[in-house]
Formats: C-alpha cells, sequence, structure tokens
C-alpha cells in the first residue's frame, strides 16, 4: 500500500514532534487539534525544532521550507483525515477519549486508511473496538522527542492485520526509525513492561525500610556507572507518567502489585522536577538539578537486582511468542540508551547465575507478582545447559 498523505491527531509534545518526522520524511501532513491555539503553538514548535536541525548541519535551509510547506493544520476532524492514508493519533493517554477519536477517524477517513495509536500503554485491541475496521488499527509508539528517538513499537492488537502491521513497520522505517515489533497487545508492550516491573519492586524494597532511595541511586551510578539514579530519573520523566504505567499493568496482570511508595507521592501532587519535588527536592518547579549523592552510599544495594527482573520478564515475552530476544534489546537499547541489551547482559553473566538471583528474588517478593517468579524459559535454558557465552548458546548464539 502506498502513503502519501498522513494525518496527526494532536499537536502536542508527541503529536507535533510526529508531525515535523513525517513531513521530513517528505509525506504530506495534516496536523489536527481541538483549537488554532494548540495549532499555533505546535507549528511553534516545529519551526524551533526544525531551526536546532537547521543550526547542527541535519537540515539545509531550503529543505527546512519544504518540510514546513508539507505540514497543513486544521480544527476539523473531518478535514484532517478525509484524504488521509495512514493516521497517526498522540491525544492524551485516556482510553474513552481515544476510543472517540478513532470512532470519528474511522466514519470520515478512506476505507483503506490504516490507524495507528501513539499510545505508551493503552490496549491497542480496546481502541480498535471502536471502529468498524479492527484490523487496519495498529500500535505505532514513538518515544519522545520523535524527532530525536529512533526507537518506534508497532504494537499488533487482537485483529490488527498482517498487512496493517507491515505498511506500519515500513512507514517507520521510511521515517528514518528502527521499529520493533510487539505481536500481542500485552500491557507495557515491551520497553515498558521489561522496565517497570524491577523499578516497582526496587521501591517495595524502599517501602519496606530495606534501602533508601540514595543507596539504590548511588549503586546504580557509582557501581553500575550509570548516568543517573532510578529515583532521580523517575523525578526527571515525571512520576505521574511511570505510575500511569505501573497503575495499567496492575489493572491488568494477575497479582501485581504497584509498590504505595510512588501511589502516595503522586496522591500528594509531588510529581519530580515539574512540581518541585518527587523523590528528591529540586531548587524550584521545572529546574532540574543533579541529586548529590556520596559514595559511600553505594556499598549495600546491588544495582543488579532491576536487570534481573528485566531478564525475566523479557523471556516471558519471548516464551510466549510476543518479541524476539532481537527486537527486545534492541527496544532497550534506543529506548533508554543503553549501552547493552538485557539478553545480551544475561548471556554475559550466565543464565544459570540470573535463574539462581530470581529464585532467591521469588522467595522474598513473588507476592507482589507473577513478574518475581522465575520464567520457565530460564528454567529450560539451565536444564539444556544454553547458559550464555560460556556453552556457546544462550538467547543468542555463539562461536
Amino acid at each position: 500500500m502506498e502513503i502519501r498523505k498522513i494525518a496527526v491527531m494532536g499537536a502536542g509534545a508527541m503529536g507535533h514532534g510526529i508531525a515535523q518526522v513525517a513531513a521530513m520524511s517528505k509525506f504530506e501532513v495534516v496536523m489536527r487539534d481541538i483549537s488554532e491555539e494548540f495549532l499555533e503553538r505546535g507549528m511553534k514548535n516545529i519551526q524551533w525544532s526544525i531551526n536546532k536541525f537547521i543550526e547542527k548541519g541535519r537540515l539545509r535551509p531550503e529543505e527546512a521550507e519544504e518540510t514546513l510547506k508539507r505540514i497543513k493544520t486544521t480544527v476539523s476532524l473531518e478535514e484532517a483525515v478525509k484524504e488521509a492514508d495512514f493516521v497517526i493519533e498522540a491525544i492524551p493517554e485516556n482510553l474513552s477519549l481515544k476510543q472517540q477519536v478513532f470512532r470519528e477517524i474511522d466514519a470520515h477517513a478512506p476505507p483503506h486508511a490504516i490507524l495507528a495509536t501513539n499510545t505508551s500503554a493503552l490496549p491497542i485491541t480496546e481502541i480498535a473496538a471502536a471502529t468498524k475496521h479492527p484490523e487496519k488499527v495498529v500500535g505505532m509508539h514513538f518515544f519522545n522527542p520523535p524527532q530525536l528517538m529512533r526507537l518506534i513499537e508497532v504494537v499488533m492488537g487482537e485483529k490488527t492485520s498482517e498487512e496493517t502491521c507491515k505498511t506500519t513497520i515500513e512507514l517507520a522505517k521510511k521515517f528514518g526509525k528502527e521499529p520493533v515489533l510487539c505481536k500481542k497487545d500485552v500491557p507495557g508492550f515491551i520497553a515498558n513492561r521489561v522496565t517497570a516491573p524491577g523499578q516497582n519492586l526496587i521501591m517495595w524494597m524502599v517501602y519496606n525500610g530495606e534501602y533508601t532511595i540514595e543507596e539504590v541511586d548511588a549503586a546504580v551510578i557509582y557501581k553500575a556507572g550509570m548516568p543517573m539514579g532510578i529515583f532521580a530519573l523517575s523525578d526527571f520523566t515525571g512520576l505521574d507518567i511511570s505510575y500511569s504505567v505501573l497503575k495499567f499493568i496492575e489493572e491488568r496482570e494477575p497479582n501485581f502489585k504497584v509498590s504505595p511508595l510512588i501511589k502516595e507521592k503522586v496522591e500528594r501532587g509531588e510529581l519530580g522536577v515539574k512540581t518541585g519535588k518527587g523523590f528528591y527536592t529540586y531548587p524550584e518547579k521545572g529546574k532540574w538539578v543533579m541529586p548529590q549523592i556520596p559514595p559511600e552510599k553505594a556499598e549495600r544495594f546491588d544495582p543488579m537486582t532491576s536487570t534481573y527482573i528485566s531478564i525475566n520478564v523479557a523471556a516471558e515475552l519471548i516464551r510466549n511468542n510476543i518479541a524476539t530476544p532481537e527486537d527486545i534489546d534492541k527496544a532497550l537499547k534506543l529506548g533508554f540508551n543503553l549501552p547493552i541489551g538485557p539478553l545480551e547482559l544475561a548471556d554475559t553473566i550466565g543464565i544459570d547465575t540470573v535463574l539462581s538471583k530470581l529464585k532467591e528474588i521469588s522467595v522474598k517478593y513473588g507476592q507482589y507478582g507473577d513478574f518475581y517468579k522465575p520464567s520457565p524459559l530460564l528454567e529450560d535454558m539451565v536444564k539444556k545447559n544454553e547458559l550464555g557465552t560460556k556453552t556457546g548458546k544462550g538467547f543468542y548464539k555463539y562461536h
């Protein structure tokens, strides 16, 4: 299927970035929002971003001018989608609102149009249910900011067709992005699903008084060599965002329990840098300063704890034919700027070592969710002596 015209629903942080990506990739774009004010702000943000591309030599001034000419704006949904070959929705993370918008898009878009949602956690299947063509609905999860981040998660709903999926992957490549495929509509998809349970477990450990926030972050920085601690990073991105993903997983996964540590912070409106207080306190709202944590705090906590959980969750994605090892590692490396994927790391550490650590975690924390119980795939790999680099085969083969 040939795609010429793309409609983007929403001109906010993600919407205007997606519209810019599509226009820079030489597609005709219509960006729609509910007010002229939002559209003007979106266009100003696109202009600012494009100027940055010119400054860095990534775009010539004449290319920038052509890019801007390709973007039209409208407050009319019908006008935006009536000639669209592909629609990308980037409105707030509210299921009933998305369903309402998809119902309207379905009524006015051409029958051949593919309808994609940029949701980071909501179920594609439930969004698609609002349309008469669920086979044409797909997840297309961009990472923020879309202009710079290379990862796109393509997510299949229960009724998404192979053709829809294939076209979406091809479009992501035309955008200059690196797509990964999530073959089933699971909460959190790939990147968020693999990382969120480990973060949640660490918050339980702090809530239970086993470690302090500073001890965890110090270990992550000084032992694991990460640029930021787990709690500092949550403050930076916004606790409300982390909590919405965790809450969504809790609603749909058996036995998973969100730590009260983050729940209580969100209920008090302590959302991190944007409110001036989260797990740490900042000089003022919106002013980011790296928390100063002394190296001696790093002694007690094992910074690999969340990695063992990530490997476990990733193993379940593979066992249930939801994603490949290659796509999981690619998603984590590109989505979170990691130097090595969790499965590449697992092969290096040894699957037997990972399983042993997970058994310890399961005994102590298994009541907080099935994510903390060892995956049968890992147990099977150990039985087959597929332990990683040391035996020549683990998640990958080695020669």
